[in-house]
């Protein structure tokens, strides 16, 4: 069987992913959202959809990054809201 490593990070500590995955969402949203503005221009015969496209792309992106790497860390002096147990 295979044996899993134990994760030297404490889990209270706050999870900062790495920046490069971060960036590749930011490059792959537009560049795939924007080929896909890109090929409904050609089809339709308009000139906005790779704007159009590129935008989705880098907000769909952004909400991805968000999502990953859960959001923004809190501030210095403020604590976090606690959950209540049942």
């Amino acid at each position: 069987m295979a044996q899993q490593q134990a994760s030297s990070e404490h889990p209270d500590e706050p999870h900062y992913g790495d920046p490069r995955l971060a960036f590749s969402y930011l490059v792959s949203g537009a560049a795939i959202y924007g080929l896909i503005g890109w090929g409904l221009d050609r089809w339709l015969g308009t000139g906005f959809l790779v704007v159009v496209g590129i935008l989705l792309g880098v907000a769909l992106a952004i909400y991805m990054t968000f999502g990953r790497f859960g959001g923004l860390s809190p501030r210095q002096g403020q604590a976090e809201p606690r959950q209540e147990r049942e």
